[in-house]
């Protein structure tokens, strides 16, 4: 199993940006899709974005045109941009790897790997 690094969540304000990156224990994470999910207190798992093995990217409607996920010039490290961020995108952000199918690719239990979180909070 491929373990997974999250960093770059922190305190901003709304309307800031922020970047944050997972990495992987493995030379390369292109064999896998590699999802971020985030949770906010009290709520879901909730899908944010997708990048697969063949780099086609999904978004949840909630991020889509703010939000930008990307696969690194480092093979084993990929990123999500976030930009215009908002009070309700406060949550910890987790990465994910697998190889969901495309009806899956929104529900947690598609990905086996996951990293330990990091924490966006975006004040008003």
């Amino acid at each position: 199993q491929v373990q997974l690094v999250e960093s770059g969540g922190g305190l901003v304000q709304a309307g800031d940006s922020l970047r944050l990156s997972c990495a992987g224990s493995e030379t390369t994470l292109s064999s896998y899709g590699i999802a971020w999910f985030r949770q906010a207190p009290g709520k879901e798992r909730e899908f944010v974005a997708i990048i697969e093995q063949v780099n086609t990217k999904y978004y949840s409607e909630s991020v889509k045109g703010r939000f930008t996920i990307a696969r690194g010039s480092a093979e084993n490290t990929v990123y999500l941009q976030m930009s215009t961020l908002r009070p309700e995108d406060s949550a910890v952000y987790y990465c994910a790897a697998g190889r969901p199918i495309l009806s899956a690719i929104r529900d947690p239990n598609a990905y086996e790997n996951w990293g330990q979180g990091t924490q966006v909070t975006v004040s008003s």
